[in-house]
């Protein structure tokens, strides 16, 4: 069964979108993350991408208390992102209420840690972030461009254990112009990974391409503030898988 994952990506504490990784582009959807949490729990979801956008920015974790609310308020299972830079952040991301964290930019910037995090916390636990851009992956809440290749970034760290990869096509990413398929596609055929696919989903056509292709999640960020996929159509998802 695919997993549906909404997005509530938080500056300031409030739940907005950027376009294409662009922070001049944000735009405030929800004052309240926790409430949007809530609704999302209420559709029938299990889980949430939740990504400090400020900290990944600042390079620490800035919207902790954000996280300690979604947490303690709903049992939605929580992968959290966003700043991630020591085990003193994971750690505070875990006792925050986290089930999982993603490794972005730490994964590129220091492969030394990352990979003693992953056989510290397990693959279970640690996700690894893909963000590229025209297949080179992105770092720093994609402000700064690496010169790996995605498939080679993604066969070296799945040699290390990853199991899961979160990939964001980052020019596909809040334009709801559809998800990058022949990108994802070649992950599934070139990898063993659990694929999570971000960036580009406009509709409900959309979602049934990706479970096609065979990802094991997909996320939706704008497409459910724009109300081009409702909650109730999201729900039938579910119920049908």
């Amino acid at each position: 069964m695919m997993k549906i994952i909404p997005a509530i990506d938080i500056i300031d504490g409030k739940c907005v979108r950027l376009s294409k990784g662009d922070y001049d582009t944000k735009k405030i959807y929800r004052e309240d993350p926790v409430e949007t949490a809530k609704e999302f729990e209420d559709s029938g979801i299990r889980f949430l991408h939740l990504v400090d956008l400020d900290g990944a920015k600042s390079k620490h974790i800035v919207n902790r208390k954000v996280l300690e609310n979604i947490a303690k308020e709903t049992s939605l299972h929580i992968d959290f992102g966003g700043g991630l830079k020591t085990q003193q952040d994971i750690e505070a991301a875990f006792d925050s209420g986290a089930r999982q964290v993603t490794l972005g930019s730490i994964a590129v910037q220091d492969p030394e840690f990352s990979i003693e995090m992953i056989r510290k916390y397990g693959s279970e636990k640690i996700i690894l972030g893909a963000d590229c851009h025209h297949r080179k992956i992105k770092i720093s809440g994609w402000q700064e461009e690496s010169t790996e290749d995605i498939i080679d970034f993604l066969l070296r760290y799945q040699k290390q254990g990853i199991t899961q990869v979160i990939c964001t096509d980052i020019a596909k990413d809040g334009m709801l112009e559809g998800p990058s398929e022949d990108l994802y596609k070649e992950i599934l055929a070139k990898t063993s990974l659990e694929l999570i696919a971000s960036g580009g989903i406009s509709c409900m056509d959309d979602l049934y391409a990706m479970k096609e292709a065979g990802c094991s999640g997909t996320i939706i960020g704008k497409a459910i503030y724009e109300g081009k996929i409702t909650l109730v159509e999201l729900r039938k998802f579910i119920e049908n898988a």
